[in-house]
């Protein structure tokens, strides 16, 4: 094994010329053939992954955009929805206000008629109570009447103190 490396490494001119030789060769033919597509290679690489930086930073950016949005909406639903609850109360608060009103007013009103038809039918009562007393007065002056002018000479004695009395009136 020792001549293998006596052989590789000593100085002669010629191993020197021909490695030489074939390292310009061989950087000639890397340099015309695979440098070039290496080099395109990288350099797609390099630019795809620019891209999809750039990309992913546009896509964060859109993110934060998006989310700024929907906060924005967010704060927008919720005051929409605390107007609709505000006018939803107030409405509430109307009509119970309205339907108390109409319901006092209906209260007032049927009082009313109830006190006017208690006075009318206390009126005709009162005219009916009018009315039997008048009969019974006149039922009991007719009794009385006819009892007194049962006899002729207490009839002639009332006319003659009927016609003094309106003789002095």
């Amino acid at each position: 094994m020792e001549e293998l490396f006596d052989g590789l490494l000593n100085d002669h001119l010629g191993f020197v010329v021909w490695s030489t030789v074939a390292f310009v060769i061989l950087l000639i033919l890397l340099g015309k053939f695979a440098w070039k597509p290496i080099m395109a290679a990288i350099n797609d690489r390099e630019r795809s992954i620019e891209d999809a930086l750039l990309k992913a930073e546009a896509a964060k950016e859109e993110m934060a955009r998006l989310t700024n949005e929907n906060q924005s909406l967010l704060k927008q639903a919720r005051a929409e929805r605390d107007l609709i609850l505000k006018e939803a109360r107030h409405m509430k608060d109307q009509i119970i206000n309205e339907a108390k009103e109409a319901a006092q007013a209906e209260g007032a009103r049927m009082i009313e008629k109830a006190s006017i038809e208690i006075n009318n039918q206390k009126a005709i009562a009162i005219a009916d109570v009018k009315n039997q007393v008048a009969n019974l007065s006149i039922d009991i002056a007719e009794k009385l009447l006819r009892k007194q002018f049962e006899n002729q000479r207490e009839q002639d004695q009332l006319v003659a103190d009927l016609l003094k009395e309106v003789k002095v009136n």
